[in-house]
């Protein structure tokens, strides 16, 4: 019995050994988490006086949130969208800011539609957005009159009514037996 009393010995030794920085590192981490819990318990003590004295340095007071006051003292915002105040999200200025969308055609940006009568601005090739898309079915169906050209003067050109229905079928046969 003597030989498995050492072999046993020899590897309690060896798991000790092994282990061993395990342990330090186990009772380092104790220690960090005490000190951070003795950080905790002051922060919570302290947070009645921040909440009382921070407005006067521009800080926003806890409480709202979703986090129960956790999402203000970590900077992180709960989850949600926050609410909106003037101070937090000031106003764009009018003239200021880059605006999106067309210029108006006062200041050169978008001109008439080439359709004469139609007066909204050109979008695609001086066309507005509905009579380009007539434009495009026109092409698509190899009907495109020779006078409604690419980036055509505004008011310039002559709009077509097309045909519905039976005729349009017909219309769309003939183009189809022509082209």
């Amino acid at each position: 019995m003597s030989v498995d009393k050492a072999f046993r010995e020899m590897v309690r030794n060896e798991i000790e050994a092994q282990l061993k920085p395990l342990r330090d590192l186990v009772s380092r981490l104790e220690a960090g988490t005490s000190d951070l819990d003795r950080l905790r318990n002051v922060a919570e003590q302290l947070a009645p006086l921040a909440s009382a004295v921070g407005p006067l340095f521009g800080v926003a007071g806890g409480g709202g949130g979703g986090g129960g006051g956790r999402a203000a003292t970590t900077g992180r915002r709960g989850p949600g969208r926050p609410a909106r105040s003037a101070a937090a999200a000031p106003a764009p200025a009018a003239t200021g800011g880059k605006k999106r969308g067309r210029k108006p055609a006062a200041e050169g940006g978008a001109r008439d539609c080439a359709i004469i009568g139609c007066g909204k601005p050109s979008r695609t090739k001086g066309y507005c957005a509905a009579h380009y898309q007539k434009l495009r079915m026109l092409e698509k169906t190899n009907r495109r009159p020779s006078n409604w050209v690419d980036y055509a003067d505004p008011n310039s050109v002559e709009d077509i009514k097309l045909p519905r229905g039976r005729a349009a079928a017909k219309a769309l046969a003939e183009a189809k037996n022509a082209g």
